[in-house]
């Protein structure tokens, strides 16, 4: 067993490849864990009410951010295949089509700032709680151009397998964003006290830290001579069109996964203030598992996406075994450390908060719930692993329609119907809809699984310079699984 770890860690598309890659990003979400974890750590003592409505406004904010980064972020993948294809004086226009998607959704998702009101009126949340919910979210659309155009210019470094500047660049951006948050919800340093809305301030400029970085790093000569950064700049209807059909399915795969958090999280809080807000301490402490994850997908696809520009699905499939065993690793670890030490970990958010009798009170049930929602968490978290790594991999081989289709029937089917069940039938408790949601997170792994097995993906190429791929036969005994599945 040693023997075969030590060979998998030097060998092509082994350990060492896979982490060189992926700490850098598994750093970045760290940075970005710890951003989310610091706004929640902070409301959560300030009131009740500023941690039961943060979580509902950065899902709901997520669900669109995230549908518009699937179609941005998406140029990283035809970076990484020009790369690998031996066309990287293409890797400019790609980057460019990238920005100008992300300048035209991030205008759009600004215009949101005048729904808000109403988006929250639909979740029946006390009135206190809608207030801070608009408050929140209005911060964050206000700035969502930032980590829009973020996405694309990071890509450019990911295409390539370069991602310690993606790290630096979202360090500082943490860096700046904590001691703000404080300032800005408390008021201190001379700044104005903010409450949720200053938590959602700190959050845009820090993004904008993050921009003023990228650009620094990517505009250089050195990659203009390389990559064409800037005189690519010129829009290509055609190379436009590609990028937006590949990325689309990408961008409503992000929909799909955030909409599915967010009915989540509304039913839960018809359950009441105390359930919403142990729920969203879950999930809060739960992104420490979960957002590092999300620098492993980013990585696995662009090695896969270099594989597949170089022709050689052999190498796709051994990258993504890797990746899968380092992040089976950390899930492990995380999930051991949420079923030993629940008590600790909610003490974070609640200890010290308690000003009176009835808070307190309050605050004990809150982690009474907790503990038992944290061993949920155990549950799902080794099985969002592997969902993660391998939707990333199909991703980066181009086969993003049949990721959109698992996670968006996937999540009316195995999710909201179930869930509109339990409630119709009076069944509808937190603990019943923490069950379902486990079981969605269990299908999805399986589904997942079964695509990348069957090898579909090893027929696609996704830029015009890519060398031929082999001939793959179908594996006619094998189910397409649940949701059938779709083809590029």
């Amino acid at each position: 067993m040693v023997a075969g770890i030590t060979g998998r860690w030097n060998a092509p598309g082994g350990y060492r490849e896979v982490l060189g890659v992926s700490l850098p990003l598994v750093a970045s979400m760290a940075s970005t864990t710890v951003m989310e974890f610091t706004d929640r750590l902070f409301l959560s003592h300030y009131s009740v009410e500023a941690i039961a409505a943060a979580t509902p406004a950065a899902v709901v904010h997520l669900l669109f951010l995230l549908t518009c980064m699937g179609i941005t972020g998406y140029s990283g993948v035809f970076i990484a295949q020009y790369i690998g294809s031996g066309a990287p004086r293409r890797v400019g226009a790609a980057l460019w089509q990238g920005v100008y998607m992300a300048l035209f959704f991030g205008a759009g998702m600004g215009l949101l700032w005048y729904a808000a009101p109403a988006i929250f009126a639909f979740a029946g949340h006390s009135p206190g709680v809608q207030a801070g919910e608009v408050d929140y979210f209005r911060m964050l659309t206000a700035g969502s151009v930032l980590p829009l155009v973020n996405s694309c210019l990071a890509g450019f470094f990911t295409g390539q397998g370069r991602t310690r500047p993606v790290m630096v660049a979202n360090m500082a951006a943490t860096a700046v964003n904590i001691p703000l948050d404080y300032a800005l919800i408390y008021g201190a340093w001379g700044l104005p006290e903010m409450g949720i809305a200053g938590a959602g301030l700190a959050t845009s400029t820090g993004w904008g830290v993050g921009t003023l970085l990228f650009v620094k790093m990517v505009f250089t000569a050195r990659n203009e001579r390389s990559f064409r950064v800037w005189s690519g700049r010129g829009f290509e209807p055609e190379l436009f069109r590609r990028m937006a059909r590949y990325g689309l399915p990408s961008g409503i795969n992000g929909f799909a996964e955030l909409f599915s958090v967010t009915w989540f999280v509304f039913l839960v809080g018809e359950l009441g203030e105390t359930a919403l807000a142990a729920t969203n301490i879950t999930f809060s402490i739960n992104m420490v598992a979960f957002l590092p994850m999300i620098g492993m997908n980013i990585a696995v696809g662009s090695m896969v996406g270099q594989a597949m520009g170089r022709g050689s699905p052999a190498d796709a499939e051994r990258v993504t075994a890797s990746t899968l065993h380092v992040a089976m690793a950390w899930m492990f670890a995380l999930s051991l450390l949420f079923f030993c030490a629940p008590g600790p970990l909610y003490g974070l958010f609640l200890d010290g908060g308690a000003h009176d009798a009835a808070m307190a009170a309050q605050q004990a049930e809150i982690r009474e719930l907790g503990v038992v929602l944290l061993r949920f968490v155990c549950v799902y978290c080794l099985l969002d692993g592997v969902t993660i790594v391998y939707t990333g991999a199909l991703k980066g081989a181009g086969d993003t329609w049949f990721v959109m289709w698992n996670v968006l029937l996937g999540c009316v089917v195995w999710l909201v119907l179930p869930t509109l069940a339990l409630r119709a039938s009076g069944l509808m408790t937190l603990n019943t809809l923490w069950a379902a949601f486990t079981a969605f997170i269990l299908l999805l792994a399986v589904v997942s699984w079964l695509r990348f097995r069957r090898g579909a993906w090893k027929r696609l190429r996704l830029v015009e310079t890519a060398h031929p791929l082999p001939d793959v036969p179908d594996v006619p005994d094998e189910p397409a699984g649940p949701s059938g599945g779709g083809r590029a």
